[in-house]
């Protein structure tokens, strides 16, 4: 049938990418999410066990028909129900009938005699099923076979969202029931899910992910509601003119753009599966890059492919002589969950993005809270493992900024961002409108300042840093960078996780936390001594870090440790051939473990943690 998106061309390409993972025939379980009119499933239906999903009814029985097509013998029946309703010349004045024909409307979808013979094709069916004489496979599979025929002489223009106003020749064919083309193998085994994707991915057990989702506002419950009218059977209310059942429930949103890239995050996240495939148009709304940033997210970096694949879309008669259409074909295989790293959308100097894992490494084990007490960009918080994590962080216009992640909705703030930036006109590079931005912001009484105004407007600062002077206005000046897909992806699923997470969010002075009875273990990354910058040099109208400062800390930690509460400090002892002999001395009065870390490519300071636990 003539279907948006059918991927019927690609099979061979995909099944290829199989072949050079050697998964085919290796008993494994295939998840097609957006199984549409089931191309993909078809053809892997002798390789694999198959689950089908689509939150479209019509489409998962269509599939299921398909797909099960050998396994239907009518043998309850007793006869061919092809012949039988082809040989007959009844007709029913039913829903089509009256609705979607002249006969008792101006809607012109069908000619008179084949709505009533569709009414008649439909209710037979459904006879055949309440008198048990049909199987349920057999019962998708006629449901399949009309859902084909009437795409035959259909008076559309391939979609069924509205009709042609005159008669198209194919039109006044009489309907004849065929059957629908499939594959002639007998599935493997088939479980079939009639849900949306986003509300069932974590339950759905599976080896491999065949992801083909929308990709363009086209929704496809208002393009094909007369299918789901047909397979529903229900006789709904319609609309006036198009004839259209209420398609609200099935309204996807991966057919918008930012719900489908915060989608895409949740289902890569959560998915059983360990093989990921993935077809997207180049025109959809999901750029190449912001995929390709996901996928390595929570995908080993080393087998992730990417085949770009010339692909002739189905095209109505308007659209024929269009451009040359590409299919991105994506694959990587998942990383295991302990392995994924989450980054904060702030660029904050200091950040330990690249080290959290190093340092996880040297956590104690069984942490019941976990508290990242220089919260700074939230990198250490976000990655945290345990039961409960607090986020500290003195500087409040950071605290807003990392709190603005968990209590906004993460759509609407990025409809937010879009709104400043149209607002101020804000473009790379363009030092008018970012100056233009910065000033409205800094007019604003601080106690007024939207933490989303100043994230949109650092985006496009200067390495995207957060600078203030000493009366708090915003001083970055304009730089080269921008909202890109990169930031986009952080953004998004830095989003997500704080919000599972629940993060507890504080803005105090360490000393003032209040510590949880039990397995709780403090992180300590403090500005350094041996380096200054704009947020330690106390020039910023806010404290800096001095030998006093860096005293008190120390003080505090000897605390710790005499309450047997387990912590670490982040810190440089040598820098530019000095030693912080202060704190080294300080580590052996107190028998704690000094243990020195890879740090920073290309960075020659070096990181150390101090503990004081075994590890």
């Amino acid at each position: 049938m003539r279907f948006i998106g059918n991927k019927e061309l690609i099979t061979k390409d995909i099944e290829r990418l199989l072949e050079t993972k050697s998964l085919i025939n290796k008993k494994l379980i295939f998840f097609d999410a957006f199984c549409g009119t089931g191309a993909v499933a078809d053809y892997f239906k002798k390789n694999f066990d198959l689950k089908i999903n689509d939150m479209i009814l019509w489409s998962t029985l269509y599939s299921k028909g398909r797909i099960q097509s050998e396994n239907c013998s009518f043998e309850l029946l007793g006869f061919c129900p092809f012949e039988f309703l082809n040989s007959s010349e009844e007709i029913v004045e039913g829903f089509f009938y009256k609705n979607y024909s002249p006969a008792r409307s101006k809607r012109m979808y069908f000619t008179a005699e084949n709505a009533g013979r569709i009414d008649f094709f439909r209710s037979t069916i459904e006879l055949w099923r309440n008198e048990n004489r049909l199987s349920e496979n057999e019962f998708a599979y006629l449901l399949a076979s009309l859902i084909e025929s009437i795409s035959y002489i259909s008076n559309t223009a391939g979609v069924y969202g509205a009709f042609l106003k005159h008669w198209d020749s194919r039109a006044h064919k009489k309907l004849e029931l065929f059957r629908v083309a499939s594959k002639k193998n007998k599935p493997v085994s088939l479980h079939v899910y009639n849900s949306k994707i986003e509300d069932i991915i974590e339950e759905v057990e599976c080896d491999i992910l065949y992801l083909d989702p929308p990709y363009t506002q086209n929704q496809y419950g208002t393009q094909y509601h007369i299918l789901e009218t047909l397979v529903r059977n229900d006789n709904p209310s319609i609309s006036k003119i198009t004839g259209s059942r209420s398609t609200s429930s099935l309204r996807s949103d991966w057919s918008k753009n930012y719900k489908s890239h915060i989608l895409f995050d949740k289902i890569i996240a959560k998915t059983t599966a360990k093989h990921i495939i993935l077809s997207y148009s180049i025109d959809g709304f999901l750029s190449k890059s912001y995929i390709e940033a996901v996928l390595k997210r929570y995908g080993k970096i080393e087998t992730y492919l990417c085949q770009k694949i010339s692909y002739n879309k189905y095209t109505n008669y308007k659209s024929r002589k269009g451009k040359e259409h590409f299919e991105l074909l994506f694959y990587i295989e998942k990383k295991s969950k302990k392995d994924v790293i989450y980054e904060g959308p702030l660029n904050y100097i200091g950040s330990k993005s690249r080290m959290v894992k190093e340092l996880a490494a040297f956590y104690p084990e069984d942490v019941t809270t976990f508290i990242d007490t220089f919260g700074g960009g939230a990198n250490i918080a976000i990655n945290s493992n345990a039961n409960n994590t607090i986020y500290n962080e003195l500087n409040y216009f950071v605290k807003d900024l990392i709190e603005s992640f968990e209590f906004n909705d993460t759509y609407e703030y990025l409809l937010f961002i879009k709104k400043i930036e149209k607002k101020f006109s804000l473009l790379k590079e363009d030092s008018e409108s970012y100056l233009n931005a910065r000033e409205y912001y800094n007019s604003l009484p601080v106690s007024k300042r939207d933490p989303r105004i100043l994230y949109t407007i650092l985006l496009y600062g200067f390495n995207q840093q957060l600078r203030f002077n000493s009366n708090h206005e915003f001083n970055n000046p304009v730089g080269m960078r921008w909202f890109n897909d990169k930031v986009l992806e952080k953004f998004v699923s830095f989003s997500r996780v704080i919000k599972e997470k629940k993060i507890i969010i504080k803005n105090c002075d360490y000393s003032q936390l209040e510590i949880p009875k039990g397995k709780t273990f403090l992180y300590f990354d403090p500005p350094y001594m041996m380096t200054t910058g704009s947020y330690n040099d106390g020039k910023r109208g806010f404290k800096g870090w001095s030998i006093e400062e860096e005293n008190r800390l120390l003080k505090f930690l000897e605390q710790l440790n005499y309450k047997e509460i387990k912590f670490m400090l982040s810190y440089v002892v040598k820098h530019k051939g000095e030693v912080n002999t202060n704190v080294t001395q300080w580590v052996k009065k107190n028998k704690f473990k000094l243990i020195e870390l890879s740090g920073y490519p290309g960075i020659k300071r070096k990181e150390v943690i101090i503990i004081n636990y075994e590890k």
